[in-house]
């Protein structure tokens, strides 16, 4: 899954469960978690992933290492990173350079382990401390070389977290590395507009365009027309359309999916928003909201919270979408109950009200 999907978007939010354990339970359904702490996290032997900028914060498969190597050299000169941090390739390199020596000295270290307390606290108010280590960790200086259960990053020095066989992989020229990460978007979205291949691995137009226009030339990228698309399409050219889709799964915000949401609404019909940083009152279908795919169609959405206090998945809102089949309260509690399970929760609530609620209410009783 992850050769086909190519990279999990890591998000700190944990109402459900963190976004990166997702989009492999909506594709493959319940898999023991700890597989992908392993591959991430574990021990440098056991390493299939690392974490980096690809499309936000992700973790992507170690082969991708040298196609992004680019756009580490990159954020070393202080390109194409945030204001905060671009000093630090300039009149700030010295202190960049010597956080760099303390960790070689010292070993791994996570920004609360340096006293720092100039930072105003959270994402946007990085102390300094932690602006120079994001500096080092967007030039791929240091890489992360674990998470504390608080989710905060612990790095290393690059050459001691990743396996060597990948640090001597050659570095591939800019505008090839461009071309893979883009066939790689390809694969991964099916059919896309430009628009939609450049933003899966945040590609500047400047980059995409271009590295397009030769992969269809090349063959690799076949032009498309799809009905009430407003703009070309692309197919891969080993990509096939199928008669059908069937199936069904819950969709995390982050999923590469869905995560573009123009894409989303041309292709499902479907107007969708993430409500986190909405105020309650004006949100339309709740928190932390994951579509519920079914045979091809957003059948449903589904605001989600786990209670681990009282061992529940909590059902907060559910709505219904036009045209959802007759079948959907039975599906749709076979989705939850699988979720429920996988989280290790006992129990399935519907807390929430209106037709679909009281049919799933029903539905579980009945079952039960």
């Amino acid at each position: 899954m992850l050769d086909r999907v190519q990279l999990h978007q890591i998000d700190s939010v944990n109402v459900l469960v963190r976004a990166h354990y997702l989009p492999l339970f909506s594709r493959v359904g319940p898999y023991p978690r700890g597989l992908l702490d392993q591959a991430a996290w574990g021990a440098k032997s056991k390493r299939r992933l690392f974490e980096y900028w690809a499309h936000e914060a992700s973790l992507l498969p170690l082969e991708l290492h040298p196609l992004l190597r680019w756009r580490m050299a990159r954020a070393e000169r202080g390109i194409g990173v945030w204001q905060n941090i671009k000093p630090f390739a300039g009149e700030r390199a010295a202190e960049a350079a010597a956080m760099l020596a303390r960790i070689a000295a010292d070993g791994p270290l996570a920004a609360s382990d340096i006293a720092d307390t100039r930072g105003q606290g959270g994402w946007w108010g990085w102390s300094e401390t932690k602006q120079a280590l994001e500096y080092l960790f967007w030039s791929g200086k240091i890489t992360t070389a674990t998470r504390r259960n608080s989710f905060e990053r612990v790095y290393d020095l690059t050459e001691n977290v990743l396996p060597r066989a990948v640090l001597d992989m050659p570095t591939p020229a800019q505008a090839d590395a461009q071309r893979g990460l883009i066939e790689r978007s390809a694969r991964a979205l099916g059919i896309a507009t430009a628009g939609d291949l450049r933003d899966y691995f945040r590609l500047k137009p400047e980059d995409a365009y271009p590295r397009i226009a030769e992969l269809v030339e090349s063959g690799i990228l076949r032009p498309m027309h799809v009905a009430g698309w407003s703009k070309p399409a692309y197919l891969h050219a080993d990509q096939r359309i199928p008669r059908r889709i069937t199936g069904q799964a819950l969709l995390a915000p982050f999923d590469p999916l869905i995560w573009e949401r123009a894409r989303t609404e041309r292709i499902f019909g479907t107007r969708y928003r993430i409500e986190i940083y909405v105020p309650a009152e004006k949100r339309v279908h709740g928190y932390y909201v994951l579509p519920f795919l079914l045979d091809g169609k957003i059948a449903a959405r589904v605001d989600l919270k786990a209670d681990r206090q009282d061992n529940s998945l909590l059902v907060q809102n559910v709505h219904r979408e036009e045209g959802a089949p007759p079948d959907l309260p039975e599906r749709l509690s076979e989705e939850l109950a699988l979720m429920a399970g996988w989280l290790d929760l006992q129990r399935t609530i519907i807390v929430g009200d209106g037709a679909l609620a009281d049919a799933l209410r029903q539905y579980a009783a009945e079952a039960a």
